[in-house]
Parts: structure tokens; C-alpha cells; sequence
């Protein structure tokens, strides 16, 4: 039953994410003691540093302190220091990032479950995942990331896990920041915040205002675009509660907020004769290559805490809205960006007009890509704890009520290249290309149990969907929609999902953990496909000791089931949202990660912290043969290798810092990828680079209220191919310098 818009609208308030400290444990609880333990546990899936590393399963914690080293505003840099968590980069500065887990798939991180401060956070979660929008990392306060049976009680997509961002909270007492950065392409980088807060009330504000001109050079014309973005981001919460100290402890959180994004990117990339010549060109074909966005964000948490019981229960009420225009160069002479540069001897006069030279009427073809979508629901949240003498269990238990939709309504315009600048030649009516609409709706509900006897800590989950989907396609000649669809399809899938992980603890430093669960994603509105399925294995062990923390985990995926998606992004030799059954396939691997922070060098006052992770995929392949029309598969045969998995990846983080000063490199290294299945050596053709790039950050405190910071990223200006897909080959991101300020208050 479609869920009432007023009601969502009126409960719209802020899941609340509560300040994640550190990596230190000392502070991971800050500015906690304002909100009751159920009003947390609906908002995050992690909780701390300490959490993570007491979990039954893969987990991890990325708090301010570790954000800060870098001040990174891609979060898929931030990334890279968890293991497990793959990453295809696209336009440089992390937008529209490709997040997988686990080989779980990248395209637009539609194949893990994405949330903010614990509520899913992608345009439409069930009818098109693909994360289009994505929150700013700079107004991040810590990130959370589950692998394995502890994602099942997140859903809806359990194959690979969950990536929960924890926006600013709401201080204890007063709290601001601004943060002034400006470098090299003309770039601009400001962030601030300030929060209050008291026994009864609190707020916080904060904004994002990003520029930069692009770090690629669009081939001369008239026009003078540049490839860059602007971005400005605005969110406010508020909080009311009664006395924490009452019987009963309730109150309310609200969260709004408004993101616009123009942003210069371009599906089109480079031949590889050209990115030998230039990797950082563009070309005259893509200089009105645009993509504009707008984000609502309305969201609402009641929160319940008897003071004298032990349960708890929080209700969040959420509705999002986001609109976007993606207006890019589809076509050129008839025949698909993609298509041209791989073949660009058979498609030379294309390929000449894309570069500038001189063509007819309508020989350039552009999309108006329009899609609107919403997506709203009601969650609830309840834990309650039970004590059997020697045996203590938490029981958490959810339920969502949610709904969502994709509008499409989309359109081509003809131009001309005249001597490197384009004309408008042709327009097209409006929903000409595309006109039809993907709604879904879902009912679910998880039920989770942390079951503590002595050393052992079992946890088993499991997860209910009831999804409905629908496409209905409209008359490209009737963008009005007046004579009803031409066509409509629907599924409706019910499935329940299950997991279960034990840890062992020896003494207070050694933790072993394994893990089981079915992994799944739904299909897409009217799609043929079946749902994708799988059942995962991990099996790990942890040591902790003063200063020191280590981890290695081997996991295991096996797909009953794997399914591809034909998205703009992508490409895949079909109509946008088709999707492919892919058989069986498996991915196997081993995740490494150390910690250490070595203070008082040599009995000096300098500290020296050391972080490094490492993921080896031994295997990623499918497990059957079949002919295929999705352009990243092609015609497969059994042990053909799955695209865009690399075998190594890997991060290694040292530093330096004295008493008012500190030094921060970070080491980024990843395989080359093959971009279409295959097996034995790669062609050149079809793989990326593989890349070392080494980032930079140096402090200095110049006064109790004031940092002076110094930021550059790919220090030795790396070049190298991250990506061939959507059309042709793309560069990694150059050298970045940048020049700022930090200011407390």
C-alpha cells in the first residue's frame, strides 16, 4: 500500500548519526551521552572502533580522526584503507563513485546497500539503485562498513555488504569549524559547521561550497566550458528531548537538507592513441557534456528509552527527492560513442567530428538523460536485552516500510562541428527517446540476535522482503502521458534471508570469527532476469594488543546466480535497465590489515602511526559458459575471469607529528583490471593500468584556533587508466595541491 506523502513528510526528521570518534577507543563514545542507545543503534551499523573489532564478523570504523589525516573529499580514497571494498574510478574527484564489495559488482555502488546515518540513501534503493546521487564526503563524520552476516539485518542487497555514512552530529555544548582550502584548476574547497546543544535542545549547520575548472583540457571552441564541477551542499538538524534523567526518555530529531550539483563530466573518453599523446584531453565532442542535480533530504527520528527497563525503540520517517539532467553526447553519426572508440579505424569520420573537425547536420547527437525519482518510508527499531545468568543476549528486531520511483522523460538534440566548436542544428520533443516510469515498493524486517557466553558471541539473522516492482512504458509520441502506458510489467518477490557468525575470544588480544549467509539482490522492474543469489563464507582471526591491531580474513562467495545490469555508466549492448543472467560464478579471496601508532620515537615527543591493508583476490570467475549481450561479459566460457576485479590492491599509511605539527603520507597501489571477461594474459585493449599514487598532508597548529594545511594528491603526478567504460579510456586524477586553512570555534 503506497505510503502517505503528508505522513512521511510531517515525520521527516534526521536519523541521527552520533559522533564517531577515532580510532582511538578512548573516544569513541564523545558526544554520545545525549541520545539513548536505541536512538544510536537505528542510525549506525557499526557504532565505534571498539565495536568493530568485537564483532562477529568483518567490520570497520572510519572515525574523524582517520578523515582528518587527509581531508579527502572522495570518499572512495577514504576507502581504500579497508579491505574488501573495490573501487573503479570514472571522473576524478569521486561524484558518482563505483563501490563493490567482495566482488559483489561496482556500477554506482548499486550492488551493496548504501545508507546515511542508517536509512538507504541511493535515488530509488528498489527500482534503480544505481547511486546517481551520492552524500558529500567533506560533511562526513565517520564511515561504517559491513561485510558478511553482520549486513543482514541492513538489506535489501546482502552480497557483498553495507557502507553506512555518519553525517555531523549534534554537539555536546558549543562546537564550530571552517575549513578554507584553494588550489591548483581553480579550485575551491570550503566547509563549515556549528552545533549547540543542552539537556533539552541542540542543532548543528553546516554547508559544502566545492568549484574547481576540471583537471582535463577540452579541445579548443567557442564555447569555453571546462570540465569541472560546482558543488554546494546544505544541512541543518535539530533535536528536542525531555530530561534524560526521566523515567521515560523520548525525544525527536530532524534533518533537512538541499544538495545542487553542476558538474562538467563526460561519458566520452579517449582512444588509447590519444591518451598516449594526452591522457588528460577531452574532446571537442564532449564540450556540452553536462550533468545537473538537485537533492531533497527530509528526514525524522522518534526515540524511546525507559530508564528503569532494557529495551529500547527508535521510529525514523524519511522522503527524498532527486532530479537530474544528464545532457551528453550519445551518438555520432549513427552509431554509439562506445562503439567508435573501440574501433576507430572503421569509424574515422566519426571519430574526426568528435575531435572537431568539421561535420553535417545533426552529425552529433545529444541526450537530454532526465530522471526523477523519490524515495520514502517508515522505519522502526527495537533491542531489547535479556539475562540468563552466565548467558546475556541483545535482540534487535526492524521493520521498513518503503517506496520509490524513476521517472524518465528523455529527448535528443542534433548538432554540427564546425572547426572544433558545436551548433545547435535539430531538437528533439520532449520524452522522443525515453518515456516510462519503475516504481517499487517493499516490506521487510530483520531479526538479530547477540547471544554472549563466556568467551563465545553468537549472532544469527535473519531477513524478510516483500518487494513489488513495476515498469510501465508510455508512447514516446505521448510525453503527456494521457493515453496510459503502451506497456506495463511487474514482479513481486518475497524472500527470506539468513546468516549466522560466532566469535571466540583467547584472553583479551585474540578474537577468531566465521560466517554464513545468503547473499541477494532483487531484479529490476519488469526484468526477465532472476534474482541474484549467492551463499557467503568468511572465516577470520584478530589480534589487539596496547597500540597494536591486526586482522585477516578469508572469504568466499559463491553465486548461484550472478546478474548484470545495462546502465549508461556501463554500457552492455542493451536498453538502459535490461539486465543478463550470468550463471554461476565465485569469488574468492584474502583481506589484511594492521594498525600501530609508535609514540615517543627514540623517548622524543614525536609519534609515528602505521596503517596498512591489503585485499588478494585469488579467484574471481565464472563458473559456467553462455553467449552474452551485456558488453562487459561478451560470449563467456567457464574460468573466464569476472571484469574489473583486481587481484591486488592495497594501502600503506605512515606519518609523523609532533606537538604542534603533524605529517601524513598515504600509498595507494592497485592491479591492472580486466574490463571485459577473459582468461590468460589480458590485452591491452581490454585492461586498465595498474597504479601506484602516494597523497600528502602536512598540519601545523598554528595557534589553539587556527591549522595551516597543506594538501597534495598523487604527489609524483601519475598517469594511468583507471577505467574503459562508458566509452573509451579515462585517467586517473593528476596531481592536486592544495593550500588552506582550519578554523575552530
Amino acid at each position: 500500500m503506497p505510503l502517505p506523502r503528508t505522513l512521511v513528510i510531517v515525520l521527516a526528521g534526521a536519523a541521527v548519526s552520533l559522533p564517531a570518534a577515532g580510532q582511538d577507543a578512548s573516544s569513541d563514545t564523545a558526544n554520545t551521552e545525549t541520545l539513548p542507545a536505541a536512538a544510536l543503534e537505528s542510525m549506525t551499523i557499526v557504532g565505534s572502533a571498539d565495536a568493530a573489532r568485537d564483532t562477529p564478523g568483518s567490520a570497520h570504523f572510519i572515525g574523524p580522526e582517520e578523515l582528518d589525516r587527509f581531508e579527502y573529499g572522495d570518499i572512495q580514497r577514504v576507502l581504500r584503507s579497508v579491505p574488501g571494498v573495490y573501487m573503479q574510478d570514472e571522473e576524478g574527484y569521486g561524484l558518482r563513485p563505483n563501490i563493490g564489495i567482495r566482488g559483489s559488482g561496482l556500477d554506482r555502488s548499486s550492488r551493496i546497500a548504501l545508507l546515511e546515518d542508517g536509512v538507504l540513501i541511493a535515488p530509488a534503493p528498489y527500482a534503480a539503485p544505481a547511486a546517481y546521487y551520492f552524500p558529500t564526503q567533506r560533511r562526513m563524520s565517520a564511515l561504517e562498513v559491513l561485510k558478511g552476516p553482520a549486513s543482514i539485518p541492513v538489506g535489501p542487497r546482502t552480497t557483498g555488504g553495507a557502507l553506512n555514512m555518519r553525517s555531523t552530529p549534534i554537539p555536546d555544548g558549543s562546537e564550530g569549524r571552517l575549513d578554507v582550502a584553494g588550489g591548483q584548476d581553480s579550485s575551491r574547497d570550503v566547509y563549515g559547521h556549528y552545533g549547540w546543544s543542552s539537556d533539552r535542545v541542540g542543532f548543528v549547520a553546516e554547508f559544502v561550497d566545492q568549484d574547481t575548472e576540471g583537471f582535463q583540457d577540452l579541445d579548443r571552441n567557442d564555447n569555453q566550458n571546462d570540465t569541472g564541477y560546482d558543488l554546494n551542499d546544505y544541512f541543518g538538524k535539530f533535536r528536542i528531548n525531555n530530561d534524560p534523567a526521566s523515567r521515560w526518555y523520548t525525544g525527536v530529531e530532524l534533518k533537512f537538507g538541499y544538495t545542487r550539483q553542476k558538474s562538467n563530466a563526460s561519458y566520452l573518453g579517449l582512444t588509447d592513441e590519444d591518451f598516449d599523446k594526452d591522457a588528460f584531453r577531452r574532446y571537442a565532442g564532449s564540450q556540452f557534456d553536462q550533468l545537473t542535480a538537485r537533492h531533497w533530504h527530509r528526514q525524522g527520528t522518534w526515540f524511546l528509552e525507559p530508564a528503569d527497563a532494557a529495551w529500547g525503540l527508535a521510529v525514523t520517517a524519511y522522503d527524498m527527492d532527486f532530479s537530474r539532467n544528464c545532457y551528453k553526447l550519445q551518438s555520432v553519426g549513427g552509431t554509439g560513442i562506445a562503439n567508435i572508440l573501440e574501433d576507430p579505424d572503421t569509424y574515422a569520420d566519426e571519430l574526426d567530428w568528435i575531435r572537431g573537425g568539421d561535420s553535417p547536420d545533426d552529425a552529433l547527437v545529444l541526450r537530454n538523460n532526465r530522471r526523477d525519482y523519490y524515495s520514502r518510508g517508515v522505519q522502526a527499531e527495537f533491542s531489547y536485552d535479556l539475562d540468563f545468568g552466565a548467558v546475556a543476549t541483545r535482540l534487535t528486531t526492524g521493520l521498513r516500510f518503503h517506496e520509490d520511483e524513476e521517472d524518465r522523460l528523455q529527448d535528443e538534440n542534433g548538432y554540427r562541428m564546425a572547426d572544433g566548436t558545436m551548433f545547435l542544428t535539430s531538437e528533439g520533443a520532449r520524452g522522443s527517446q525515453a518515456n516510462r516510469v519503475a516504481e517499487g515498493s517493499a516490506s521487510s524486517g530483520f531479526v538479530k540476535a547477540d547471544v554472549d557466553w563466556g568467551a563465545w558471541t553468537f549472532s544469527p539473522g535473519l531477513r524478510y522482503e516483500d518487494v513489488s516492482l513495476k515498469r510501465r512504458d508510455y508512447s514516446t509520441e505521448d510525453p503527456d502521458r494521457v493515453e496510459g502506458p503502451t506497456r506495463v510489467r511487474s514482479n513481486h518477490i518475497t524472500e527470506t534471508i539468513a546468516g549466522a557468525a560466532v566469535l571466540r575470544r583467547f584472553g583479551d588480544q585474540w578474537r577468531g570469527f566465521f560466517g554464513v549467509h545468503e547473499g541477494y539482490n532483487p531484479p529490476a522492474p519488469g526484468s526477465d532476469s532472476n534474482a541474484e543469489e549467492s551463499l557467503n563464507y568468511e572465516a577470520g582471526v584478530r589480534y589487539l594488543a596496547s597500540g597494536f591491531a591486526a586482522e585477516a580474513v578469508a572469504f568466499y562467495t559463491d553465486y548461484d546466480n550472478l546478474v548484470g545490469t545495462v546502465t549508461e555508466s556501463t554500457g552492455g549492448g542493451g536498453e538502459i535497465g535490461d539486465q543478463f543472467d550470468g550463471g554461476e560464478a565465485h569469488v574468492t579471496g584474502l583481506e589484511l590489515l594492521a594498525d600501530y601508532r609508535w609514540v615517543g620515537v627514540g623517548g622524543s615527543a614525536l609519534t609515528v602511526p602505521l596503517g596498512f591493508s591489503w585485499t588478494w583476490t585469488a579467484e574471481a570467475e565464472f563458473d559456467n559458459s553462455f553467449e552474452s549481450n551485456f558488453d562487459p561479459w561478451g560470449d563467456v566460457q567457464s574460468g573466464d575471469e569476472i571484469p574489473y576485479i583486481p587481484e591486488h590492491q592495497g594501502r600503506i599509511y605512515t606519518g609523523l607529528a609532533g606537538n604542534r605539527w603533524e605529517l601524513n603520507v598515504n600509498l595507494t597501489y592497485q592491479d591492472q583490471v580486466r574490463t571485459v571477461a577473459g582468461s590468460g594474459s589480458v590485452p591491452d585493449n581490454e585492461s586498465t593500468d595498474d597504479f601506484l599514487t602516494v597523497d600528502l598532508l602536512g598540519r601545523w597548529d598554528a595557534t589553539d584556533w587556527m591549522s595551516l594545511v597543506l594538501k597534495v594528491n598523487n604527489l609524483f603526478d601519475e598517469e594511468y587508466i583507471v577505467s574503459r567504460r562508458p566509452a573509451g579510456v579515462r585517467p586517473g586524477l593528476d596531481r592536486q595541491a592544495y593550500l588552506g586553512a582550519n578554523f575552530f570555534f
